[in-house]
């Protein structure tokens, strides 16, 4: 994991949104998180082997690949040295409850993104996160990320259930790109130009997502939210020989803990992914 440089560190959190809810947990993972200890990691598999049948059934059966951090869709480029260069689409921004018999503040985050799949050297990606405390405060994070440097809030954009959130990464080389955040509901649109944060952490353009994750912070992953549905949709990839594709046969994934299945997602249509919690 990358050390950021302590200057761009505390010039970036700085700018980041000051946003705790009430609950303590919660404010404490909101304030480690603009010191930079919130992380995406690449996807982490996880084995289906272990599943009854019951467990398997929750997941569409369409779908090929568990992993124990991401649900959602992801695109492979082709074999023929074309790369994404740019992700997008929009969702509507969920109210998150507490998981059954849940006893800490749980997260849920939705982004789209560039690499950390069969790619694992870096992700340019942009979403926001949906928290739930155990008092039943909701809050949320409107965030870009370079991985592996960490998560950075954005200012300048409110997120309220509900809204319309369009979410697009671009590329513009395999070591610099942007992160766009737009809530179509409100007006308000933010960016952030951004660099690989090492030579070691170009993007290789091999991958294009649309992720609902369960996130680290402070070095572990959070306890995962019951986030309704996330539904994916005007879901498309720039791809270097200046074509845009769709979903189609992007590799299905759901987030299997624990032996559990705990997402059900699919691919509805060429421009959609839709992503639902199946936990109790």
């Amino acid at each position: 994991m990358k050390v950021a440089v302590l200057t761009q560190v505390l010039l970036l959190a700085a700018s980041a949104i000051a946003a705790p809810a009430p609950g303590h947990g919660l404010a404490a993972r909101v304030a480690r998180r603009k010191l930079g200890n919130h992380q995406t990691h690449p996807k982490i598999p996880a084995p289906s082997a272990d599943l009854e049948p019951s467990e398997l059934a929750k997941a569409n059966s369409t779908h090929n690949d568990y992993s124990s951090n991401w649900a959602g869709a992801v695109l492979t480029a082709p074999p023929s040295g074309t790369t994404f260069t740019s992700v997008t689409a929009q969702f509507t921004v969920p109210t998150p409850k507490l998981p059954s018999g849940a006893t800490a503040d749980s997260s849920a985050s939705a982004w789209v993104g560039i690499d950390g799949d069969t790619y694992s050297a870096a992700i340019l990606q942009t979403g926001v996160d949906f928290n739930v405390d155990t008092s039943g405060t909701v809050s949320y994070d409107a965030w870009y990320e370079w991985y592996p440097d960490y998560a950075y809030d954005f200012s300048g954009i409110n997120i309220n259930s509900g809204d319309v959130i369009k979410v697009t990464v671009t590329s513009s080389s395999s070591s610099a790109g942007s992160c766009v955040i737009e809530n179509l509901t409100s007006g308000q649109q933010v960016s952030q130009d951004l660099s690989a944060p090492s030579s070691s952490s170009n993007l290789g353009g091999q991958n294009a997502e649309w992720i609902v994750e369960d996130f680290d912070s402070n070095g572990s992953q959070v306890p995962f939210a019951n986030f309704g549905t996330v539904q994916f949709t005007g879901a498309s990839a720039g791809v270097s020989d200046g074509s845009t594709v769709g979903t189609d046969g992007a590799d299905v994934l759901d987030i299997q803990q624990n032996n559990v299945v705990l997402t059900s997602s699919s691919v509805p249509s060429s421009s959609e992914v839709d992503v639902s919690y199946a936990g109790h």
